[in-house]
C-alpha cells in the first residue's frame, strides 16, 4: 500500500492515504474528478506496477451516498450472506442492464443505481457463481466490488457519514 500511496503523491495528489489493504486510495485534488484524471491514474499505475489497474473515482459525497443507499429491503440486507457494491466507470447501457438482470439466480440478486451495482447473495459468496469477472464479461464493462461494510467504514472515516 505504501507504493500505491507514493504513486498517487507523484501524480500531485495531496493528503494521500490508503484504506484497509483493498486498493482504496483517498486523496484530495484541486481538479474535479474526470475521465482524464482516471486515465492519468491508470496510465501511471500501469507504468509503475507493470499491469492494468482499473480505477473508479468517487467524491466524498458520492461515497457517503453509496453508504446510505438501501438497494434492498432491510430484512434481506440483514440476513444476506453477503452484500456488495460494484463500482463502474459510467452508467450501464440498456443492453448491459438487461444482461445484469439475466445474472439473477435463486441466491443472487442485483440492483442498479447510477454507476453502482448492488449485489446481494443469500448464501456465502463462495456458493455463488457470480464474481467480478463474471459481471465484467457478461456486461462488457470494468468494475470493482467492495463489501457494503467496507464502504460504510470508508464513508464514516473520510466523509463524516455515520450510517
Amino acid at each position: 500500500m505504501g507504493e500505491l500511496r507514493r504513486i498517487f503523491e507523484a501524480l500531485g495528489f495531496k493528503d494521500v492515504e490508503t484504506f484497509i489493504a483493498s486498493g482504496n486510495v483517498v486523496f484530495t485534488s484541486r481538479a474535479a474528478p474526470s475521465p482524464a484524471m482516471q486515465r492519468r491514474i491508470e496510465d501511471r499505475l500501469r507504468t509503475k506496477l507493470g499491469y492494468e489497474v482499473s480505477t473508479f473515482i468517487r467524491t466524498e459525497a458520492e461515497v457517503a451516498a453509496v453508504s446510505r443507499y438501501r438497494p434492498f429491503e432491510d430484512l434481506r440486507m440483514r440476513t444476506a450472506g453477503s452484500l456488495n457494491v460494484g463500482f463502474l466507470a459510467e452508467p450501464l447501457s440498456p443492453a448491459a442492464v438487461r444482461a445484469l438482470m439475466a445474472l439473477k439466480s435463486d441466491i443472487d440478486d442485483f440492483h442498479l443505481n447510477g454507476r453502482e451495482v448492488y449485489w446481494i447473495c443469500k448464501k456465502r459468496q463462495g456458493e455463488s457463481k457470480m464474481s467480478n469477472a463474471v459481471l465484467e464479461k457478461a456486461l462488457n464493462v470494468r468494475s470493482t466490488f467492495r463489501g457494503v461494510k467496507t464502504v460504510s467504514r470508508l464513508a464514516a472515516r473520510y466523509c463524516g457519514d455515520r450510517s
